[in-house]
């Protein structure tokens, strides 16, 4: 049932209301955040463009490099997940910002592959625990039925880092090409892409609540009804839930979750790391050009992402709001795979692509409330979101090796097109009576 269909009408709209104050002050600072934790993930994409040939590094050490950031990730996603738990979330994610920010921005100190291992490892370390720690600050503020919203809105700032994320990249690549104060342009890009990360990250101390509760902004009867709107929502929850970290490992579906998670982010990674080479294949190689060019697919997943969020909260549906974004992403990528070499129509493969994976992250999270008890949600979320970024090692080394081993990426993409099939049927296995919520 609807967290507020035994309210009276204007009960409702005050409940709305409230929910809407709650989004504005919580929503778009997060996103923030968001963005340039995504930026971090785009900008590493454009400094190979450089740094490779600066280094004499392959694409396989590329690819390789970009992965073991995500075994760091994995190795402490569950440990960071429950020091939250213990620690708070506005203390916990700002040391996460503050540290990792100064660990991407200290990339630029790579002298070969065995720094640039080094210290991709550390940085995921570091990060391990920001979104999974997101994911469970907003369904602390949002019940089920508004989750699909909230998560819609903050992640949008995935495609949004790329609209920013290309362009910039792309200009701080052209602009700093004469090495002022003797760095080369892709040092730049590290440093000037880190440092503003470490002051959100103090930032969100002053500006965040951890609980309801402590919420000064909302007026004492707007904190009560937000309180009872998530006490329903709990009491709502199908049974059998998982709700300890112990019965966390014991439960099947929820490693289903974990391995549809890592088919959609095989698909997310795979863009996110090689859009600027696929695109300079094609035959482009100005870097502020490729820089605009690869902003496109993120411009169609922005729009993409917000339309289908905002679908699946009114309707109440949540399969085949994933199982459609998925479709489209197998699609997207075995188009780009058979015609790598034009491209209006590797691009506009890439931009179906990218709008489907992308948008298949937050129409993913919401399913998950329907196995996991909030008793088990920090543990659960955290051990989910590893497993989903396994893909992060994955995918980037295998588009790395095929293009090392054939000098073209579309057999890779043909690969991950398959694995977004997979994720289709995993997510059409799921029974609509627990996750349509």
């Amino acid at each position: 049932m609807h967290a507020a269909s035994a309210l009276s009408s204007p009960a409702v709209d005050r409940l709305d209301a409230t929910f809407r104050k709650v989004a504005g002050r919580v929503v778009p600072y997060i996103f923030v955040c968001y963005l340039f934790n995504y930026l971090d993930r785009v900008n590493v994409g454009f400094a190979k463009l450089d740094m490779l040939d600066a280094l004499h590094m392959s694409e396989r050490a590329y690819g390789l490099g970009a992965g073991i950031f995500f075994l760091g990730y994995i190795a402490f996603g569950v440990p960071s997940n429950l020091m939250l738990q213990r620690v708070g979330a506005r203390r916990w994610l700002a040391m996460i910002m503050v540290v990792w920010g100064l660990l991407s921005a200290a990339q630029m100190f790579v002298a070969g592959p065995a720094s640039f291992y080094l210290l991709r490892f550390v940085t995921g370390a570091a990060e391990a625990g920001f979104f999974p720690g997101l994911v469970l600050y907003l369904t602390r503020w949002f019940p089920s039925d508004r989750q699909g919203r909230a998560l819609t809105l903050f992640m949008s700032a995935i495609p949004l880092s790329g609209v920013v994320g290309g362009p910039l990249s792309g200009w701080m690549l052209s602009h700093f090409a004469s090495a002022p104060g003797g760095l080369a342009a892709w040092q730049w890009l590290f440093l000037l892409q880190g440092l503003p990360t470490v002051a959100l990250g103090i930032g969100m101390v002053m500006l965040l609540s951890d609980t309801i509760e402590q919420a000064g902004w909302l007026a004492p009867e707007e904190r009560a009804a937000v309180g009872e709107a998530l006490r329903r929502d709990r009491l709502a929850q199908p049974q059998k839930l998982a709700d300890s970290f112990g019965a966390v490992l014991r439960n099947p579906a929820v490693w289903m979750l974990g391995l549809l998670y890592f088919c959609i982010q095989a698909g997310v990674y795979a863009i996110n790391f090689w859009l600027p080479t696929i695109i300079r294949s094609s035959g482009i190689h100005d870097a502020a050009t490729i820089g605009w060019l690869s902003a496109v697919p993120y411009v169609g997943a922005s729009l993409f992402m917000i339309v289908m969020g905002r679908s699946a909260d009114r309707m109440r549906e949540r399969r085949w709001h994933l199982a459609v974004p998925l479709l489209m992403a197998a699609g997207g990528l075995a188009l780009a795979a058979r015609f790598p070499d034009s491209m209006p129509i590797a691009l506009g493969a890439l931009t179906v692509a990218t709008a489907g994976a992308l948008t298949g992250l937050p129409m993913f999270w919401p399913l998950c409330s329907g196995y996991l008890s909030p008793a088990a949600a920090a543990g659960g979320l955290a051990l989910i979101n590893s497993m989903g970024q396994l893909a992060g090692f994955v995918s980037p080394y295998l588009v790395g090796w095929v293009k090392d081993a054939t000098h073209r990426t579309d057999g890779a993409l043909a690969l991950l097109a398959a694995m977004a099939v997979l994720g289709v049927v995993l997510v059409l296995r799921m029974p609509p009576t627990r996750v349509n919520r």
